[in-house]
């Protein structure tokens, strides 16, 4: 196992309502991280688009407070530096890098149903300096009930019950910490490039058809690529589209309510 990275902080709660919300309450105080903020129990946790997020007894709920470098539309790129170093610390767990792909723009799935989340939040004081929340839920011990989530989310998965065992918490969150940490140190030296060409051999049904949805309208399209900004790029019968945001769908996933197992 690396070690805990140098000069980054660490905190553990019983409960939060929300790491993500406690990482922006500290941001408005002045506080720059970088600051893991775990908690063992969410009582308000909360996905993209303000959505609930379902956080099963022995979940994994943590955020990383940071001032990320340059201007605030290059914070935007952490999510793919969390993603990559979720995905390794998944593989540093299980041993079985080859179960885990990425899918843009913020989902780790195992075997293809979604395990992972990550939320990205910006915040600070007034006129201050920009400080970001990279919000991450795992389903370490359960999947959360289907029934809880929306109609067409993707099917949910354990790491337990895809290999009878997780570790607890804190103890992935000592994986997760050093491997985020390479990453980010690999964006700030190298620029995006690398991060976008690790996180491409990772991606989830890259070369394959898939629908995006955006408000009053779908586009259907081969992913072809993102581009050096992070956002996604798909081959259309109307030429290529680029989107910097979408909900995005796979014709044959499983959703959420069709999964009992």
């Amino acid at each position: 196992m690396d070690p805990w990275p140098e000069g980054v902080g660490r905190e553990v709660h019983d409960a939060l309502d929300s790491t993500n919300a406690e990482a922006l309450r500290r941001a408005a105080a002045g506080a720059a991280g970088p600051l893991w903020i775990l908690a063992r129990t969410q009582t308000a946790a909360r996905g993209r688009r303000g959505r609930s997020w379902a956080s099963p007894a022995g979940a994994f709920a943590a955020t990383l407070l940071m001032r990320p470098d340059g201007p605030p539309a290059a914070a935007a790129l952490r999510s793919f530096v969390a993603a990559l170093g979720l995905s390794d610390a998944l593989a540093a767990a299980t041993g079985r890098p080859d179960a885990f792909a990425v899918k843009w723009p913020n989902d780790v799935l195992l075997h293809g149903r979604k395990l992972a989340g990550i939320l990205l939040e910006t915040g600070g004081p007034a006129g201050g300096p920009l400080t970001l929340a990279i919000g991450i839920g795992v389903n370490l011990a359960r999947a959360p009930d289907p029934e809880a989530l929306e109609p067409e989310a993707t099917a949910p998965a354990s790491l337990a019950g895809a290999f009878g065992g997780a570790p607890d918490p804190e103890a992935f969150l000592d994986l997760l910490a050093p491997a985020t940490a390479r990453w980010e140190a690999r964006l700030r030296a190298d620029g995006f490039a690398p991060v976008r060409a690790a996180w491409l051999a990772r991606a989830a049904r890259l070369g394959a058809p898939l629908r995006a949805r955006l408000p009053g309208r779908e586009i259907e399209g081969v992913f072809e690529t993102i581009d050096e900004t992070g956002a996604l790029v798909l081959a259309t019968p109307g030429g290529r589209a680029t989107l910097a945001a979408a909900e995005i769908h796979f014709p044959d996933e499983t959703p959420a309510h069709a999964a009992r197992d």
